[in-house]
């Protein structure tokens, strides 16, 4: 890891952690309340823009370039999340049948767990089976403010 950046959405709601290795983003994840980071580079104003846009309803996809490891079932769980559209949510056991192994529901939350990219890889989109907001890294107020979020602006 090259830089940490502290994001303070424009809500004041979420705060990240953004990990960039040279300009390559590889990690954003929920913090505390941080002062936020004055982007320098190019690609830091960009980031911020991008992510300034999303939380003002304004971007539904990002277009910056991350780089996400893991083992061939989280990233094609990861993949799989990119599928699932702006505003909408689906539930573990879907996305587990989506990839073609419907009975992996525990095991796509665990790789959900594991998403070294939050909110560029979308997994506040998927809920518990009756629609339940459980486990969430930046927790379930978090997670119900990204959806409402997405909601309230869906094209």
């Amino acid at each position: 890891m090259d830089k940490r950046l502290f994001y303070r959405a424009p809500s004041e709601a979420v705060y990240l952690l953004i990990e960039l290795e040279e300009d390559t983003i590889i990690g954003v994840n929920f913090c505390a309340k941080q002062s936020p980071s004055k982007p320098i580079t190019e690609m830091e104003k960009e980031l911020f823009h991008q992510l300034d846009a999303y939380f003002e309803g304004e971007l539904t996809e990002f277009d910056l370039p991350y780089f996400a490891t893991g083992t061939v079932f989280q990233l094609m769980v990861w993949e799989e999340l990119l599928k699932i559209p702006y505003g909408e949510t689906i539930t573990y056991g879907e996305l587990a049948a989506r990839i073609g192994k419907p009975k992996a529901a525990r095991a796509v939350g665990g790789a959900l767990h594991r998403n070294p990219v939050a909110i560029l890889l979308p997994c506040h989109r998927v809920l518990g089976s009756k629609g339940a907001l459980t486990g969430f890294a930046g927790g379930t107020d978090t997670k119900q403010h990204l959806l409402d979020l997405e909601r309230n602006f869906k094209p």
